[in-house]
C-alpha cells in the first residue's frame, strides 16, 4: 500500500500516518519529523546520510514556517524512497506540498516501477489548525509562523487536491473527529 497524506498543519497527518503503518505495517516517511528530528535532534551518528546536506539546507526556510524550496523537498523524496525499508510500500506524510511536487513524485514513482495508492486528505477548517498547530508545542509552533504556514497551506495545497482528484486517487476525510473515527473511516474507504 502506498498512501499520501495531505491536510493542513495540525490537521492530525502524523496521527493518522502513524495509525495506519501500524495497521498496514508499511514504514512512515514523515518530512516533517526527519527535516525536524535532523535540525533538533541529536544527529551525531549521522544517521540521515546523504539526507543531510539537504536538511541543513532546509534549516532555513523550516525556522521561518516557509516552505523547503521544491527542489531541495523532490530531491530529500528521491533519497529517501530508494531506501531498501520502503520496497514493498510506505506513507508519505507532509509531501507533497505544492502540485509540481505532486507530479514529481509521480515520475519518480514511474522511475522506481511504483504506483500511488490514494491520497488521503484530512479535511479540517484554518479555525481547528490554528489551535490545534498552537496545542502541539513544537519548536517551530509560534502563532505568526502557524498563521503563515495556514495561509501557505491553502495557497499551495489546494492545487494539489485538484491533481489527485482528476487522477481519481484522493479520498477526503473529515479531519474533525477524533483520531480513532477518523482512521476507522480512513480503513472503511480503503476497502
Amino acid at each position: 500500500m502506498r498512501l499520501v497524506i495531505l491536510g493542513g498543519s495540525g490537521a492530525g497527518k502524523s496521527t493518522q500516518a502513524q495509525r495506519l503503518c501500524k495497521f498496514l505495517d508499511v514504514p512512515l516517511v514523515s518530512t516533517g519529523e526527519t527535516l525536524r528530528a535532523a535540525i533538533y535532534g541529536d544527529n551525531e551518528d549521522n544517521t540521515y546520510g546523504e539526507l543531510h546536506d539537504l536538511v541543513i539546507e532546509a534549516k532555513p526556510y523550516l525556522e521561518q514556517g516557509e516552505l523547503v524550496p521544491d527542489e531541495m523537498m523532490i530531491e530529500f523524496i528521491k533519497v529517501r524512497l530508494k531506501q531498501p525499508d520502503v520496497n514493498d510500500g510506505w506513507i508519505l506524510e507532509g509531501y507533497p506540498r505544492t502540485a509540481f511536487q505532486a507530479e514529481e513524485l509521480n515520475f519518480l514513482l514511474e522511475d522506481l516501477g511504483q504506483n500511488l495508492d490514494w491520497a488521503i486528505y484530512l479535511q479540517v477548517s484554518a479555525a481547528v489548525m490554528v489551535s490545534r498547530s498552537l496545542g502541539r508545542l513544537l519548536p517551530d509552533d509560534q502563532p505568526e509562523i502557524v498563521q503563515r504556514r495556514v495561509e501557505l497551506f491553502y495557497d499551495r495545497t489546494i492545487p494539489i487536491l485538484e491533481y489527485y482528484d482528476r487522477r481519481r486517487r484522493l479520498l477526503t476525510i473529515n479531519g474533525d473527529q477524533s483520531p480513532e473515527q477518523v482512521q476507522q473511516n480512513i480503513l472503511t474507504l480503503l476497502g
